[in-house]
This record gives structure tokens, sequence and C-alpha cells, in this order.
């Protein structure tokens, strides 16, 4: 149930986040995801088997980590009703089954954060920061304490 779930959100944020995006775009923001579960960075948590767990859908659904999932964002009403009918779904929901699965290198250097500077202003968390890698149209940083 967990690894099903894992896929289903994470495919939805990724369709959130980067679906204007090429695949590594896409494929760079699953990172991002991974990088916060593995690095317990702002994870989410579930308790599995009575444990306290980081898991990837938790971290997705995060209250303001990913702005797709905030009730206030457009995109979330997209995000929740969106199908495998839709072609650029249908490559995210393959790119998380890939993360999931283990299937993924991480193209970010162990980012943590980004953010798209043609769609939101610089967030404060980013002041004076020097991202590690720019994929599209998103800057990607592993240096945020």
């Amino acid at each position: 149930m967990t690894k099903e779930r894992d896929i289903d959100t994470l495919a939805r944020t990724l369709y959130g986040e980067a679906r204007g995006e090429d695949r590594q775009g896409k494929i760079a923001v699953a990172c991002v995801v991974l990088n916060r579960v593995k690095k317990r960075i702002m994870a989410g948590y579930r308790i599995i088997s009575g444990m306290k767990v980081p898991t990837i859908d938790a971290t997705c659904l995060k209250p303001w980590q990913f702005s797709c999932w905030n009730d206030n964002d457009p995109n979330k009403k997209i995000i929740q009703n969106v199908d495998l009918a839709n072609k650029r779904f249908a490559e995210c929901y393959e790119i998380a089954t890939l993360a999931v699965n283990g299937g993924l290198e991480d193209i970010t250097k162990g980012a943590t954060h980004y953010y798209n500077p043609k769609a939101c202003n610089q967030p404060k968390w980013a002041k004076g920061k020097t991202p590690c890698v720019v994929l599209g149209h998103h800057l990607f940083f592993n240096n945020i304490d």
C-alpha cells in the first residue's frame, strides 16, 4: 500500500511542480523529494508498524513543502484530478515509479530545495546562495540549512 501511495503522490507532485519541464527537469524534482526523505531534511513521516518512518508520500504532502499541494494553489485541483490518459502525467508516473523503486540517479548533486524564478520571487532561503544545478526553469540548491 505504501509503495503505490508513494508512486501516486510523487507522480502528482511532479505533475504539479514540473509538468512544463522536460524529462530531466521532472527527474530533478523527484531527486529533491528523495533527498529530503533520505537526508530527513523537511521529510514527512508516517507511522508504519509502530515506527515513525520518513516516506515519499508524507514528504510531498507535508504542509508548505511543495506548493502544488497548498490549498490556495490552483494546481491542487488539477493534480488531484489528472489521470494516466494525460501523456505528461503518464511520464510523471513512470518517473515516480523509477524513483520509488530506486531506479533514479541523483542529477541534482544532493539538492533539497529548488525554485523557478520565472514563477515566483526568490525565496528567503535562497538569498545569498548559489544553485548547484540549473535544469530547465528551475534552480536547485544543496546548501540550504
